[in-house]
């Protein structure tokens, strides 16, 4: 494999501080990277300086990128006088914010100081990406002496530098090669973190008790659960059972009235099936364990052999030991007197803790008759996509050629992405050329598998719009952006469907990084951070459990747990027909800012096949409730172990549903980082210098929640769209009378509390009252409003318009019932702060009061005063430091 290397391209700078005394700058940068160094060429006298410049550094080992960083330093050049330079600013990008160079965007970083009285401002343009391209050489680095006056200029010297340089501005590569390569690529950058990232935790785990999985996490007084593990490996030298000669060889494992069964091979003596059974201790009432091969025949499969192993001699297996290793057994006849081949098994006494208890077949599938329900009933982890906004600005079109020449158009463009469509307001243009500069946007996942389609129409009657042109986009051509900065328009060809004159649409694109509501982390891998803690959840059990269906004239319910934190969702396995499942199961995340919320609901599988051979009447999963724990209320390093209620609002009331046993534990990683976190915003910038309206993210939500569904229910097993639906709140937004009482008094409990009374008097009305027509809404009001106001009490319209009529204010009441209940979650934040429920925050406070009544305490006040007015009062010189 080639040698990894750290691809820098150095873009541009912007607003510079100047530095000649004549109001301008000399700049170049100077980047080190793990030992080595590299400089570009200075552009003189220009305070927004453009490079485009390539470097390449050397990565001596890929495995210790989270632990190295790229610093870039901004300098202006004083080229009178040798070797004279001064700061302009720096720029230190984290390792872990590293990506392969398909992910790769130009960012525009703020530029730092160097120490707390340095003047500094502007911001650097980097492209920074890691790549194992054979062809790509590393660049000359600088000698550690190498006097400012001869910088030479750094621009690509070797065939090899200049494809690379290329390379970097054009699209991905599709070929079967770079796929492999930006897989390695990602494996590095996404996976040298030392916490691990799937959900259950390795066998290496154990080597730390402090790490342990559930077995540490649960109460004292409740014992481990061992669970009987048979890995059927293959078979050799399997006897003829047919009188053709022909064998059809499978494999039962019988523990007392349990059974659990291998797929078939059609006429093969050495067949291979690398399964695993997993049987619970507990529930056993055995002391032999059968191992059965079996002929597959229509009427009654014929017996082949048999191997039995006494459960007490079964050896016990907890990890860190290594895996137990396979061995041969002599198949026998019923009678034990007769060869009938060999049969390669491992047979042990593990814990949750196993390797192979994910992918394992559970006794609790025994009563199965369908096989292929099995496979709903395993535990699994599933990652749902990255999502990102992308913003459609639709400018204008030139020359639109129309059917009916007698008229300008009524234009208006129609947006398609998937599932989601949007379009622009009409416009009766006195020309053909049709201005809208219109924002449209749209949720898209990775990877890109649509398409943005956009469609020119012409309105032609009221009930008569004609396609005049369109023009399909690859998302995959579309350009990912991950700050504020302008993109700009294109002229695209519209291809026609009918033949006309070639018209051209101008249509301004980027996809915005969007962030996830749980775990606030954007998409853009840039912008990732180093995580501050662990999140370590251990699902134990369920305790009353309400039956959900009916099975054999008694009520039953066959119970699975799915956790939510982040873009990780798991689920546990299926406990069928028990009130009181025991999962004992962990998980964990890594975690990146602590106010954020863990999400676990409890289902009732829908999916598994009776003996009847039918499913649930509905075919859905059932709700049986959900639990939430915000992280902030969490002490660092505790183990809280808690049974929590399972609530669900029904038609007839709130009923408990039972109760769910969970042990969690945040861990932290980085105390340091967790505090800075509380003096840093929320989200990245662009959330705030372009914030999305308020009436679009109710409508983005959806969008994203119906493709994370999904995408989910492409996975194996299928992680249903009722559960995802159910664990994201998806109809939070539906119009409830409910819901709109609770937010109100919310409302009303803040605004008690956090009293602020503000009188205007300089702004008063000084003219007598009278109606606003743009308050009321008087002007813009649509025909079909004015006449449901004017309507008679009760309504004498037919019942269609009826309906629309509801439906249209129950979208509107559920907008603003979202509108309140946000009003009233902030002002709960700000009524948080007095609950000292977050321990770090409480702690930064009280820290924070005690300085402050120290100073007050042994400064007079005057003092104060005067310090605030020289702060007040400084010169604008000094404003920026």
């Amino acid at each position: 494999m080639a040698a990894y290397k750290l691809g820098v391209e150095v873009v541009s700078a912007h607003d510079l501080m100047p530095k000649d005394g004549q109001g301008s700058a000399s700049a170049c940068v100077e980047l080190t990277f793990d030992g080595q160094r590299f400089r570009t060429a200075i552009k003189e006298k220009d305070l927004n300086p453009v490079w485009n410049e390539h470097f390449y550094f050397n990565v001596s080992d890929p495995s210790n990128l989270p632990e190295l960083a790229l610093e870039a330093y901004v300098y202006n050049v004083n080229k009178s006088i040798e070797g004279s330079r001064s700061f302009l600013g720096k720029v230190r990008i984290a390792g872990t914010s590293f990506v392969p160079f398909p992910d790769a965007v130009v960012m525009h970083y703020p530029l730092e100081k160097r120490g707390m009285f340095s003047r500094v401002k502007g911001e650097l343009g980097l492209k920074v990406y890691i790549t194992n391209d054979p062809t790509i050489k590393a660049s000359n680095p600088l000698l550690a002496m190498n006097p400012v006056s001869n910088i030479p200029h750094a621009a690509p010297t070797t065939p090899a530098e200049q494809i690379a340089a290329d390379i970097a501005g054009t699209s991905l590569r599709t070929s079967q090669e770079h796929r492999s390569e930006v897989k390695t690529l990602h494996t590095i950058a996404k996976e040298v973190h030392h916490h691990q990232q799937h959900g259950h935790l390795p066998a290496s785990f154990g080597e730390h008790p402090s790490k342990y999985p559930v077995e540490h996490m649960k109460p004292e007084h409740q014992p481990p659960k061992f669970i009987l593990f048979v890995r059927v490996v293959k078979a050799r030298e399997l006897p003829d059972m047919d009188l053709t000669g022909s064998l059809d060889p499978f494999v039962e494992v019988r523990v007392g009235n349990y059974r659990g069964i291998t797929r078939h091979f059609e006429k093969n003596k050495n067949p291979e099936w690398n399964a695993v059974f997993a049987f619970s201790r507990d529930r056993m009432q055995a002391s032999v364990l059968e191992v059965l091969v079996k002929d597959k025949d229509l009427l009654k499969d014929d017996f082949v052999g048999l191997v039995r192993f006494d459960l007490n001699d079964v050896p016990i297996r907890v990890p860190p030991d290594s895996p137990l290793a396979p061995e041969w057994y002599r198949l026998v006849s019923k009678s034990g007197d007769k060869s009938m081949g060999e049969l390669m098994l491992a047979v042990w006494i593990g814990t949750q803790a196993d390797e192979a208890f994910p992918d394992a077949w559970h006794s609790d599938a025994a009563t199965l008759e369908d096989p292929s329900a099995v496979t709903h009933m395993k535990s699994k982890v599933y990652h749902a996509p990255r999502l990102w906004y992308l913003r459609v600005n639709i400018i204008e079109a030139q020359d639109v050629a129309i059917f009916d020449r007698t008229r300008f158009p009524d234009a208006f463009v129609r947006a398609q992405v998937g599932h989601q469509i949007g379009r622009t307001k009409p416009v009766q243009a006195r020309n053909f050329n049709p201005f809208w500069n219109e924002d449209l946007m749209f949720v898209a996942a990775e990877p890109f598998e649509d398409h943005l389609v956009l469609t020119l129409e012409d309105r032609a009657a009221p009930n008569k719009d004609e396609i005049l042109g369109r023009v399909i986009i690859p998302l995959t051509m579309i350009d990912r952006r991950a700050d504020d900065r302008i993109v700009h328009g294109k002229w695209f060809n519209l291809e026609k469907p009918v033949l006309v004159d070639v018209d051209q649409l101008k249509e301004g694109k980027v996809l915005y990084s969007a962030s996830s509501p749980s775990d606030l982390r954007p998409t853009a891998k840039q912008l990732w951070k180093p995580a501050i803690g662990l999140l370590e959840l251990g699902i134990l059990g369920a305790q009353g459990i309400v039956p959900m269906k009916t099975r054999d004239g008694k009520g039953s319910s066959d119970t699975y747990c799915v956790a939510k934190y982040g873009s990780k969702w798991v689920r546990t396995r299926t406990i069928m027909n028990n009130p009181n499942p025991k999962f004992n199961e962990q998980y964990t995340w890594e975690v990146y800012d602590p106010a954020t919320v863990l999400t676990v609901g409890v289902f009732d599988n829908g999916q598994l096949g009776e003996k009847s051979g039918e499913k649930t009447s509905s075919g859905k999963d059932g709700k049986i409730g959900k639990v939430r724990i915000r992280l902030s209320t969490l002490e660092t390093g505790r183990v809280y172990t808690h049974s929590y209620p399972l609530l669900v609002l029904h038609p007839s009331g709130v009923k408990k549903m039972g109760e769910l046993h969970l042990a969690i534990r945040f861990s932290s990683t980085s105390l340091v980082n967790m505090l800075y976190l509380y003096s840093r915003p929320l989200l990245p910038k662009m959330h705030y210098a372009r914030p999305i309206p308020v009436l679009q993210v109710d409508m983005l939500r959806h969008q994203a929640v119906q493709i994370v569904a999904a995408r989910l229910s492409r996975m194996e097993p299928p992680l249903r769209k009722e559960v995802v639906e159910y664990m994201t709140d998806f109809d939070s937004h539906l119009w409830s009378m409910r819901r709109s009482k609770a937010n109100f008094f919310r409302l009303m409990s803040v605004f008690l509390r956090i009293v602020c009374r503000i009188w205007n008097f300089r702004y008063r009305p000084r003219y007598p009252p009278h109606m606003n027509t743009k308050i009321s809404h008087a002007e813009a009001v649509h025909p079909d409003e004015l006449d449901e106001e004017f309507d008679t009490f009760p309504t004498s319209r037919n019942p269609e318009i009826i309906r629309m009529r509801y439906d249209r204010l129950r979208s509107v009441a559920g907008r603003i019932q979202t509108v309140v209940g946000d009003i009233a979650t902030q002002g709960e934040r700000v009524q948080a702060l007095l609950s000292w429920r977050d321990p770090r925050a409480t702690s930064i406070f009280v820290l924070f009061c005690l300085v402050a009544a120290i100073v007050l305490y042994v400064t007079p006040l005057q003092v104060l005063a005067a310090l605030g007015g020289f702060y007040v009062m400084r010169h604008p010189r000094t404003k920026s430091l």
